[in-house]
């Protein structure tokens, strides 16, 4: 091993972090300073030309000052017996830019501390400074040896059932973590007895996975006893009569790792798969759905948890079928209280918890980032979600969520012919697609369907994974062109990899497949000899498939994955024999060989006896409450406030097709109701999907909880254009302390009255749901047994396809248009029921009577009243009612339409409190003043009433009166402050503390929003002349492993007139694509290598110290008659090139964000005078454009450099603030940038890079927020129109 430096780790603001945080370890503790270590396994010595390459690839990262590393060492480096996603990224790097001397590299990060540091203090501070799931820690450089020492295979075991009898198994069940019931031991003992043998631990573990309640759902298929009454029905059975009603337009429902919905018929945009040249199919559409949970994993680790359930959510869209595609992504969470320190709300308290899993402020500092990275390298834009704490005592105990919910969901899409999965062929061969095995993720099924607190520590641990984005990302790519193929598609068969690993995944690919499967175990990739077959076989290494392909396409699968550098192995084959075998070489034994009947056969039935536990309820206490207190309470509760923290982290424009993201109006203000994307870049179709949940009711009346999840989830979508209500479909995510006293009765009751009662009423089915019966957690303090156990918590997500994405609705409150009123359509009959409100609950109380969905009938009515008013033109603005009430409801409406309202309560039956702050169903909507009667005239028909609530007031205050009382007066800005402030808080802590404050400093002024004005006509065609002369131009679409952004960048070029070809690098390294067939260039957004040494300058690296490449690249740079384009991580990796691009040598390098964060937004621009072709006629013009980088910075050599680059001309975009000033303090500035420099030029022209996406927003329907007058252009289509302008 050699051991090579690495750049200073911690800027200024992070220092103070650490620090802060380590003394509150040990006050000794003077300073923190910490460097990059990277360790370097060599196959063979290297070469000189090898050592200055490898120092120039480990000089990465923003310029930060060293300082004397002479303190307490503490190394922290990836978990031994890993290879963590950074390692095999650069090694890839490594090996691509000619480093092939070294075998693998790993990088660590070395601590030093000064201070009268005693040494028995270590261990606390190493603790502080280290994941223990992914990391380990050394006190020694050298040490770190361990990262590259290979074990020898360790052997697998028996339990010696024959020998022992039951209690052998029983032993086993708790030393493995099996998880198993008494049956099941029963079943398991009685099977082997038959075989006449010891089973192996190996086959144990596989049956203890496939069996777990987490795969099997035994409490959804179990017959029940209710209050002494024997049911009918199971709860699956009770979900699935919603199907058996309202099949129509369902085409996969419970079958598959997704449901599918009929989608819209439009143009699927991809190359072809032998020429490689973009192109439009015109084809139905159809939308995939699933919602998944990852609760147990998150309460351990949080990031890796949320990020894994993430990316296996994303993995379960893209195994539907014979192949499919994600889309869009949704993420909630529900916590305990947050009880950040300095910002305690008065209704928190701190009840403790067990030393295994996180607090609730710390799952949501890391875990909210966790899935949005995971998102965001995928590629994929998070557009929908939800946020609650609770946390409360309840009728004599503890009740919230310290075991917490984390939602993972979304949509995708897939082609007609591969919904249906078919049986396949004995002889296919079965494939393991993706990463290597690691001995992370080891019985993760069963661990996540037992109780936090009740398994063995280390057992939890061992049960969570780690992501690599970047590698799902290549996979992906893989099935892509897979399905892309058509008919021709070489997958037979395809299933992801989750709980239980290949153990589960293998044998439920070869059952489903209807054969058996025979297997080598030592096929399977695994970069840890010294693993078991056991862990080899049950590992859950996360970014894997399993897939079988006809022997006859196995060359061209094989062709594809060499092309994405994606990782396969061929590790068995089918066979007609029912049965499973696992063979092992390596030991000459077999660890699996077993009948598939006994894997997959039904031990004893579960069923379910409850009784239903009745709660002391009390009325809630309302004579001390005032209501400026409550409006206060209210707004900063977090379930009501503002959730920007959680969303500016997350992609919300990738793909080019988001039409409605979470931010809304020219502010950009977190209010949407529902997300929308077109279905494709030639149509106004498209898809929506929102979410519902009300678990806090649960404890006063479980069935009212999930008839209004449900009902929320209807109005919430209700803002997207959908032609009717049976085309919205349901995912329910059931969970429950199953066992827990009174909780089994609850979950019965609820799923009956949604799965036999609401939805069938409604016309809708629920075609995909999952379950979580394990949310409990216990533990012993001080001698005492403490427990908090969630509410029954149903989560609704709903999806939907929409018929024309322009007339999504808003809670944009419009003061231009004339005189308007707000009207309040009140679906709660004037009943404005308070029990378990966010106003209850910020007083400590729940009350007793919860709001419910009185009628279905009437919110199907509802429904169609808003869909056909929408149609009319009618509505101006939307917004449901759901937590915080009407209050709520409106303020946040006039946040996003930046104006005062005044609210008038005089048509409404009640007091202020209950009217105000009740969250029965309901809605908000602004019409003109002139069409107001009409529009209550249509609700009157149906019988909902609807009054005026409000209107809009130009002294910008939010104003409440009551029969000409003035009950309660504010600015809106005020009231903005307050609403955002909790977000303010976890921002400040997360990230560069001094940004957050900019931020939330910056809402003391009357921000004026986004604006534009154009030096153009923003529909004028300048390339048509050229197209009309029927000459399309090549444009090469590069692309890296890890870059997602192609698809739209080959749309843009597409819709200017230009042939668009995909080229990866693999292509051009291999010399399959030569550049000198292109006219045009452009360099793709994405995480090139996961951003590994850099971002973009990985990825650069491959070129520079690549001949071949490099020679290709200088030549396409100094031809004339060429221009490149380089986007986001295409930016940052042409900035690296700059010495062979004529012109560029005074271009800045793009570093991390000043605030340490994936920052997406969308930004104001103007676009500067340069010599740019690109951006020719466009200067002088400003225009909002979107942003989605982490590492986007611009960094001069030196301020020298700076100011004289920035007199150049070379200057092509900047930053402006809403008041039209050049941008440099945050979020005007998103990234930090000096001068407000986001995009430069070339000194002829012909190159041009910029941080920002055009071609995300080349469509008017892109923009999250764009003038009324823009037509099907939007103002960044001119750039790619320029290009080929330019090349005529």
């Amino acid at each position: 091993m050699q051991i090579f430096p690495g750049n200073p780790v911690l800027s200024s603001f992070r220092q103070r972090q650490l620090l802060a945080s380590l003394q509150s370890v040990d006050p000794a503790v003077e300073s923190v300073y910490a460097e990059y270590r990277h360790f370097v396994d060599l196959v063979s010595p290297l070469s000189e030309t090898e050592h200055l390459t490898l120092n120039s690839l480990l000089e990465y990262g923003p310029k930060i000052p060293p300082e004397n590393n002479d303190g307490m060492l503490i190394l922290v480096t990836p978990r031994a017996g890993t290879i963590s996603p950074w390692s095999s990224k650069a090694t890839e790097i490594l090996h691509n830019a000619g480093v092939n001397s070294v075998g693998r590299i790993e990088r660590g990060i070395a601590y030093y501390l000064k201070g009268d540091i005693h040494p028995d203090a270590r261990v606390g501070l190493a603790d502080a400074l280290h994941d223990r799931m992914v990391e380990m820690v050394c006190f020694d450089l050298e040490k770190a040896g361990s990262l590259f020492q290979h074990q020898q295979p360790a052997p697998m075991t028996s339990v010696p059932l024959l020998a022992e009898g039951r209690q052998a198994l029983s032993r086993a069940n708790v030393s493995l973590g099996l998880a198993l019931a008494d049956d099941e031991i029963d079943y398991l003992t009685a099977c082997f007895h038959d075989l006449q043998r010891d089973p192996t631990d190996v086959e144990l573990m596989m049956f203890a996975q496939a069996n777990s309640e987490h795969c099997r759902h035994k409490i959804f298929n179990a017959s029940w006893t209710i209050d002494g009454q024997k049911q009918e029905k199971s709860l699956f059975a009770m979900i699935k009569n919603t199907f058996e009603k309202s099949s129509e337009g369902v085409l996969s429902a419970y079958s598959d790792n997704a449901s599918v919905i009929a989608g819209s018929h439009a143009g699927r945009f991809f190359p072809d798969p032998g020429s490689k040249i973009y192109q439009f199919t015109q084809e139905p559409v159809h939308l995939l759905m699933k919602v998944e949970t990852h609760n147990h994993p998150t309460a351990i680790s949080p990031f890796a948890g949320a990020g894994t359930g993430a990316g296996g959510e994303i993995r379960d869209e893209g195994a539907v079928g014979t192949g499919s595609k994600p889309k869009v992504g949704l993420t909630g969470f529900s916590v305990s209280n947050l009880n950040i320190p300095g910002f305690e709300c008065p209704w928190e308290s701190d009840y403790g918890k067990p030393d295994r899993i996180s607090n609730a402020l710390e799952i949501m500092l890391e875990g909210p980032i966790g899935g949005a990275a995971f998102n965001n390298e995928y590629g994929r834009p998070n557009l929908c979600g939800y946020f609650r704490t609770f946390e409360q005592d309840f009728n004599g105990e503890r009740r919230g969520y310290h075991k917490p919910i984390m939602i993972a969901g979304g949509y995708g899409n897939i082609r007609e012919e591969h919904i249906e999965k078919k049986l396949f062929e004995s002889g296919c061969r079965l494939i393991v697609l993706g990463g290597p095995a690691m001995l992370i993720g080891l019985g993760g099924g069963a661990a996540s369907s037992m109780s936090s607190g009740s398994s063995a520590e280390d057992l939890d641990f061992a049960s969570v994974q780690r992501q690599n984005p970047e590698i799902e990302r290549r996979c992906q790519e893989v099935i892509d062109q897979c399905w892309q193929r058509g008919n021709g598609n070489p997958i037979a068969f395809i299933h992801d990899v989750g709980a239980g690993g290949l153990s589960n995944a293998f044998p439920e690919l070869v059952k489903d497949g209807g054969c058996g499967g025979r297997f080598e175990l030592r096929d399977v990739p695994n970069d840890e000899p010294g693993m078991s077959p056991l862990a080899i076989w049950c590992n859950e290494a996360q970014e894997r498939y399993v897939l079988a392909v006809r022997p006859e396409q196995l060359t061209d699968f094989e062709e594809i994955c060499q092309r994405e550098r994606c990782p396969y192995a061929v590790v068995g084959e089918a066979t007609s024999e029912k049965h499973l075998l696992l063979n092992d070489r390596h030991f000459s034994a077999r660890p699996v060989d077993l009948p598939m009947s006994v894997l997959f056969g039904k031990p004893p039935k579960m069923h379910r006896t409850a009784e239903k536990l009745t709660a002391t309820k009390v009325s809630i206490e309302r004579s001390d409450i005032a209501l400026d207190d409550a409006i206060d309470r209210v707004l900063t509760h977090p379930a009501v406030a503002s959730k920007s923290f959680l969303i500016t982290i997350g992609d919300r424009s990738v793909s080019g097709m988001v039409v409605r993201d979470q931010m809304v109006g020219p502010c950009q203000i977190p209010v949407a109701d529902c997300a929308v994307t077109t279905v494709s870049y030639d149509s106004y179709c498209g898809e929506a999907m929102a979410m519902g949940e009300r678990s806090p009711v649960a404890l006063l009346d479980a069935p009212a909880s999930g008839r209004m999840a449900v009902g929320e989830a209807i109005t919430n979508i209700a803002s997207a254009a959908i032609d009717r209500l049976a085309d919205v479909r349901l995912s329910a995510n059931w969970m429950c302390a199953a066992g827990h006293p009174g909780e089994d009765e609850k979950l019965f009751r609820t799923v009956q009255a949604i799965g036999e009662e609401l939805c069938p009423k409604l016309g809708i089915a629920i075609p995909v749901g999952k379950d979580s019966m394990s949310m409990r957690t216990t533990w012993e303090e001080q001698g005492e047994s403490k427990a908090v156990t969630a509410p029954l918590s149903l989560i609704i997500s709903a999806f939907a396809p929409v018929s024309d994405v322009r007339k999504t609705l808003t809670p944009e409150l419009r003061a231009d248009l004339g005189d308007t009123v707000l009207l309040y359509i009140d679906l709660g009959e004037n009943r404005n029921r308070l029990g378990g409100s966010i106003l209850a609950q910020t007083y400590s109380q729940l009350g007793d009577t919860p709001a419910d969905l009185l009628s279905p009938e009437k919110l199907k009515a509802f429904f169609d009243a808003i869909q056909a008013a929408n149609q009319s033109g009618e509505l101006i603005a939307y917004h449901d009612r759901s937590d915080g009430g009407l209050m709520a409801t409106l303020v946040e409406m006039a946040f996003a339409g930046n104006t005062g309202i005044r609210i008038y309560l005089d048509e409404q039956p009640g007091d202020a409190l209950s009217i105000l702050f009740n969250e029965e169903l309901g809605a908000v909507v602004q019409v003109l003043e002139d069409r107001a009667a009409s529009f209550k005239q249509r609700f009157a028909d149906i019988a909902i009433p609807v009054s005026v609530i409000a209107t809009l007031d130009d002294t910008d205050g939010i104003e409440v009166y009551e029969d000409g009382d003035c009950l309660f007066s504010s600015s809106r800005t005020e009231l903005l402050r307050r609403w955002s402030e909790t977000s303010y808080e976890i921002q400040a802590r997360r990230d560069n503390e001094d940004c957050a404050r900019q931020e939330f400093d910056g809402l003391f002024f009357d921000n004026p929003g986004l604006s534009t004005a154009l030096s153009y006509d923003i529909n004028e065609d300048v390339a048509a002349p050229y197209i009309n002369r029927g000459a399309r131009p090549r444009a090469a679409i590069l692309r890296e492993q890890g870059v997602n952004g192609q698809m739209e960048m080959a749309a843009a070029f597409d819709r200017a007139g230009f042939e668009t070809v995909d080229v990866h690098m693999s292509d051009i390294l291999a010399g399959r694509i030569a550049l000198d067939s292109f006219k045009g260039l452009a360099a793709c957004g994405g995480f090139s290598y996961g951003d590994v040494l850099g971002a973009g300058e990985g990825w650069a690296k491959t070129v520079l110290f690549n001949p071949l490449a490099r020679a290709q690249f200088e030549q396409f740079f100094h031809r004339p008659d060429t221009f490149t384009f380089g986007v986001c991580n295409g930016c940052q990796m042409l900035s690296n090139l700059k010495s062979l691009i004529p012109g560029a040598n005074h271009w800045p390098r793009f570093v991390r964000n000043l605030s340490e964060q994936f920052e997406a937004r969308f930004s104001l621009v103007r676009v500067e005078k340069s010599p740019s072709v690109l951006l020719a006629d466009m200067a002088g013009s400003h225009v909002p454009i979107a942003i989605a980088h982490g590492e986007g910075r611009a960094e001069f050599a030196s301020s020298f450099d700076q100011e004289t680059f920035d007199g150049s001309g070379a200057v092509a975009l900047r930053f402006l603030d809403n008041f039209l000033e050049i941008a440099e303090t945050y979020p005007a500035n998103p990234n930090g940038s000096p001068l407000g420099i986001t995009g430069v030029t070339s000194e002829d022209g012909r190159a041009t890079i910029m941080m920002p996406h055009p071609e995300r927003v080349f469509r008017t329907v892109t923009n999250s927020w764009h003038p009324d007058d823009w037509e099907e252009d939007g103002a960044w289509l001119r750039l790619f129109r320029n290009a080929r302008r330019f090349v005529d």
